[in-house]
Formats: C-alpha cells, sequence, structure tokens
C-alpha cells in the first residue's frame, strides 16, 4: 500500500466522524444553551434536579443553565423565564409555580421557535410541546391508599398549595380515593403558600387546640411535612403523616418513626431526560412549533412522560438514600 494510500486509510474513520459529529467532537454547535427554571431552587428537590440537567449536558457536551428564585416566587420565576427568553435560548425546560401566570410568555417562547417543556408542574393551557414529570393524581391515589392502611378512620389534615395545578391534581387523587373509605374524611385543606413556617405554625395551632380531633397529615408537596413531623416530636404525639417527594429531613423523620411515608418522584430524571427531549426537538425540528400535537394522531412526539414515583418508609429507605447518593454524586 502507498503511503497516500495508507493516510487515507489511517483517516477515513476521522473524516466520516466529521460528517456525523466532528473529528473526535460533538455534534453541537458552540452557539447552542439551554435553560431549566424551576422555583425555590435551593430545595434538595430542585438541586436534584439540576443534578440530573448537568448530567444530561455533560454527556452530550452542551450549556445548559439552572435558574430561578431561592423561594418560593411565582413573579420571580416569571421574570428569569423572561430574561432567559432574551438570551435566545435553544430550549427550555420550566415547572410553572403559577401555570395561569407563565402561559402568555410560555406562547411568546413558542412563538419565536423556541421549544419549550413543563416538567414536575405542567402548564397544559399553554403551548407548550409537552409535559413530564409525576402522573399527580395517580400520586394522590398513591397517599391516599397509604392513609387507608394505616388510618383506618379519622380526620385528616391536608396541605399544599392551590394555585399549582399538579398540587390540584394530587388533592383530587386523595380525594377520589378516599372517597371509597367513608370512616376516612379531609376536614381541611391548609393553603401553606410555599413558606414552611406557615406549615410548621399551623401544625403547632391543631396540636395545641385540637390535637384529639385530628388523626392523620398528608402533604402535597415538599417542605410542610418535616415542619409537621418537627411539631409532632415537640408534642410527643403520634399521627399518621404521609408526605411528599424525598427532602432530606422527610427521610430522616422516616428514619425515626414521626413520618409515616413518603411519595418521592423523579426530579433528576425529569431534568435528564427533558434536557434531551429538548436537544432532539432542537436537531429534528418539528412544524410549525405551534401545532395542537396534542390533538394529531401521528404526532412526533408524547404529550405526557410519566417519570414514576416510588413509596418510601421505613423498609427502603436505606436503600433510597444509597441510591440516591450514588446517582448525584459529580463526576
Amino acid at each position: 500500500m502507498s503511503r497516500s494510500a495508507r493516510l487515507l486509510h489511517l483517516l477515513a474513520p476521522c473524516a466520516l466522524a466529521i460528517l456525523i459529529v466532528g473529528c473526535g467532537g460533538s455534534p453541537h454547535s458552540v452557539d447552542e444553551r439551554f435553560f431549566l427554571i424551576a422555583t425555590n431552587i435551593q430545595l434538595p428537590y430542585w438541586q436534584a434536579a439540576g443534578a440530573g440537567l448537568s448530567r444530561a449536558a455533560t454527556q452530550m457536551q452542551i450549556k445548559a443553565d439552572f435558574v430561578g428564585p431561592d423561594t418560593y416566587d411565582p413573579k420571580a420565576q416569571q421574570e428569569a423565564f423572561r430574561k432567559a427568553l432574551t438570551q435566545k435560548p435553544t430550549g427550555i425546560l420550566i415547572s410553572p409555580a403559577d401555570p395561569d401566570l407563565m402561559k402568555a410568555d410560555i406562547d411568546q417562547a413558542i412563538a419565536q421557535g423556541i421549544p419549550v417543556i413543563t416538567i414536575d408542574s405542567d402548564a397544559p393551557a399553554s403551548k407548550r410541546l409537552l409535559f413530564i414529570g409525576t402522573n399527580n393524581y395517580k400520586a394522590g391515589q398513591i397517599g391516599g391508599e397509604v392513609l387507608a392502611k394505616r388510618l383506618g378512620k379519622g380526620n385528616v389534615i391536608v396541605f399544599g398549595m392551590p394555585k399549582q395545578a399538579n398540587l390540584r391534581e394530587r388533592l383530587h387523587g386523595y380525594q377520589d380515593t378516599l372517597a371509597a373509605y367513608p370512616p376516612i374524611k379531609i376536614v381541611e385543606v391548609v393553603d401553606i403558600q410555599g413558606d414552611p413556617r406557615v406549615a410548621f405554625d399551623k401544625a403547632m395551632e391543631i396540636m395545641d387546640k385540637r390535637a384529639a380531633k385530628v388523626d392523620a397529615f398528608a402533604c402535597l408537596e415538599a417542605i410542610a411535612c418535616p415542619e409537621v413531623a418537627e411539631v409532632l416530636d415537640r408534642k410527643k404525639a403520634e399521627k399518621v403523616v404521609v408526605a411528599m417527594d424525598a427532602e432530606p429531613r422527610t427521610l430522616e423523620w422516616i428514619q425515626k418513626g414521626r413520618i409515616s411515608a413518603t411519595i418521592g418522584q423523579k426530579p433528576y430524571t425529569m431534568a435528564y431526560y427533558g434536557l434531551r427531549m429538548l436537544d432532539d426537538l432542537h436537531h429534528h425540528k418539528i412544524t410549525p412549533l405551534d401545532a395542537n400535537w396534542e390533538q394529531d394522531s401521528f404526532s412526533p412526539i408524547p404529550t405526557f412522560v410519566d417519570t414514576g414515583t416510588t413509596l418510601i418508609d421505613k423498609s427502603n429507605v436505606e436503600a433510597f438514600l444509597k441510591a440516591r447518593d450514588s446517582a448525584t454524586v459529580k463526576r
């Protein structure tokens, strides 16, 4: 084989790679930039999502920013979304704290040709392309079944935030499931307004004034039940408590026996898979972006991707912690 022939033979694989992804490089442009816009991003729940986003971005060699307010603040989240929009992003993941507030902004992004996917909390009235997250109604049903099994009969106080669509769906799941168990009644739904202090103060008030009339607590979001467990621990009181999500304090209270069980979501998976879907939508564009894909029987995208849930109690909390630590360690 001549020298030139040998050279061509050696370079052929690299030439093929250039056609596909660039020799030794990435199929992505340096101009690509994705965003995950959450709310209350300091919560461990959203830190797990940030880890999933980072892992996917590293694997695909793309840039992805994790932004949003440090506290529950729907207006601040809207401002973060609008700021991201001015930077002409390649795609946006968002968990709308207030779907009605975010609708026009999401629609504007779509109109500009920027794909938007909702995760964790949906905005179904908007033109977002799809929702990735928990089947929230089913999550509520799971919580209701836990109450039915562990309580038998009694009065339940529910903590949530009525403006969030995902929490309303969870409440409906609880209500419909408990309707089959007449001895168990939801007697009050508390709006904690995204503030753990509200949950703590309300739980303290209940235990001070009507502890005998309340048999269980159920939380539709992450921050309330650790506060409830704190109050119960101070009062040395035994109540059935069904939490939501796998916050460190929630898991600690499960280990200590103050929280009966929690319904763990998969924020890591939501962000990881969401970024990969956005990237695919960028490289394999669908047109028009604002079509009613939900009603199209031949749509190239799903309407809803259910990332599933994990019921965590004393029997499997240690195994969950090991798996979490392995998945979220920086690599």
